[in-house]
């Protein structure tokens, strides 16, 4: 059976409701961040509109519940129900990181946070990035920073129709861009250029409990 074209399905979204319209936007291997950035901001925000729970700040080791001081600037991360693959495994295979449910939130400094409202953490599957960043962590995406061009040598999370969502370092190398592990036991791989991959965004920091 024959797949529609992108047309076809971005007209499709443009004539259905807020609810349903991700889902053909998003067979047109559109992500809604893509599309925030060149609409209106009222309804840029009305598209945004989520649940979030109530947050109880307060200073941990303290002893007692003392509040941080209203100087304070904390960012609300969604932690989303995904992994993100190194070299070797399979991640999952969600393209558009916008639409998948929150299992919890992450408070980090406002200065972590670059772009917040492109800002969301999910886990890593796998060894290969070791010993940087361990299986089970969890990695804070900035899905606003996908230029290639201003990439090299940063962590990222690509997508890969698949092996889905992966992590590693972007490098170029005269042209050729390569997705290398930390892991040296590990093979690196050249990415093509076709649309099989895309750069989701840059990975800010990391995080993950001791063993």
């Amino acid at each position: 059976m024959l797949e529609p074209s992108a047309d076809y399905y971005i007209q499709l979204g443009n004539l259905s409701g807020d609810a349903e319209c991700w889902f053909f936007w998003g067979r047109a291997g559109l992500q809604s961040s893509d599309l925030m950035r060149v609409m209106p901001d009222t309804q840029s925000k009305r598209l945004r509109t989520a649940a979030y729970p109530n947050l109880d700040i307060v200073v941990a080791g303290s002893g007692t519940k003392k509040h941080v001081p209203k100087s304070t600037r904390l960012v609300a991360i969604p932690l989303l129900r995904i992994h993100a693959a190194t070299h070797g495994e399979s991640g999952d295979k969600t393209l558009d990181l916008d639409q998948v449910h929150a299992e919890d939130m992450i408070a980090a400094p406002s200065e972590w946070c670059p772009n917040p409202a492109y800002t969301t953490c999910l886990r890593v599957k796998g060894h290969s990035m070791g010993p940087l960043i361990h299986d089970g962590y969890i990695v804070a995406v900035d899905y606003s920073q996908t230029d290639r061009s201003e990439l090299d040598g940063k962590l990222v999370v690509v997508w890969n129709e698949d092996k889905g969502l992966s992590i590693s370092r972007f490098r170029r190398y005269r042209g050729v861009e390569v997705l290398e592990p930390e892991n040296r036991e590990y093979e690196s791989m050249a990415l093509g250029t076709d649309r099989a991959w895309r750069v989701i965004g840059r990975v800010l920091w990391w995080i993950g409990k001791a063993p």
